[in-house]
């Protein structure tokens, strides 16, 4: 598929498999090029546009740097989403990421996987989030976090990158996102999930409603606020974004077995599901 013009005829889709297939693509040590400056620029007025309601400015600011914007609907959920993506396979647009959001109404709160692949299943958990609760946009970033050169493609610690500029977007209009990381056990690390709000150390009432859900499921879970956690997300630049926003982060960490085909990851998934719908709900409210 790769340097195939994409359609921009949407329908019905598989769109777990869609996502599947894209980050199946994605490698370590790849080539990555971050947007210039002037490319981000448009990347920005174009999502701002596509969150504003306004398609054909949206569709003209992202086709100036390589990015089309196609309506699908997910044959699971029944949704309607409008799905940013590179409009070539292939490119160095391709590895800037991917944007879902609703096509039929407004984004209510973001999941947001910076790390695709290299945090294995995260980008699975993602898009069973924006498939479970109405209302959910996906930010999902398109090269592994060691590809191209030194921290480039790392895009939860760099402001220069799509990802965060579309994130950006989002929490500018003050909306809430949650985002999903993963890691390996250790002795520092006996946890299965580890939760924070980012650059704020101060608890939110969702963070601890989280924590609270994944305990009654059985996970032992670290949490910043109280403890001292590994992996707490301090230097995360999208938390600190949303701290400067005002907009609500909780950065979570998962082990292997809550981010898998498990037990374990349903159970994260079904308390993930319940603050997103809290999110979803309190934004029809607002």
């Amino acid at each position: 598929m790769s340097d195939t013009k994409r359609s921009q005829v949407g329908g019905l889709v598989d769109l777990d498999g869609r996502i599947r297939e894209y980050t199946e693509r994605i490698g370590d040590r790849e080539p990555y090029r971050k947007p210039s400056k002037e490319q981000r620029g448009h990347i920005a007025e174009g999502v701002g546009a596509l969150l504003d309601g306004d398609l054909p400015t949206a569709g003209e600011r992202l086709g100036a740097v390589g990015l089309g914007v196609v309506r699908l609907t997910d044959a699971t959920s029944g949704r309607r989403y409008h799905e940013v993506a590179a409009e070539k396979d292939g490119t160095e647009e391709a590895r800037w990421g991917r944007l879902y959001v609703p096509a039929d109404a407004p984004v209510r709160w973001s999941a947001q996987v910076p790390h695709p692949v290299a945090d294995r299943g995260t980008e699975h958990l993602g898009t069973r989030l924006m498939e479970g609760a109405p209302g959910g946009a996906l930010v999902l970033a398109g090269a592994h976090r060691t590809a191209g050169k030194g921290d480039a493609a790392d895009v939860a610690h760099r402001t220069d990158s799509a990802f965060h500029v579309i994130v950006d977007q989002l929490q500018k209009r003050k909306i809430p996102g949650v985002q999903l990381h993963g890691f390996a056990r250790a002795k520092d690390r006996p946890y299965d999930a580890i939760l924070s709000t980012g650059a704020t150390q101060a608890a939110s009432a969702d963070a601890r409603a989280l924590a609270d859900l994944m305990e009654d499921g059985g996970a032992r879970v670290c949490r910043g606020w109280v403890d001292r956690c590994p992996l707490e997300g301090t230097t995360n630049v999208q938390g600190k974004a949303a701290q400067w926003d005002g907009a609500a982060f909780i950065h979570v960490e998962l082990a292997p077995d809550n981010r898998a085909d498990t037990t374990e990851a349903q159970d994260t998934t079904e308390a993930l599901t319940r603050l997103v719908t809290t999110w979803s709900e309190r934004g029809r409210q607002g």
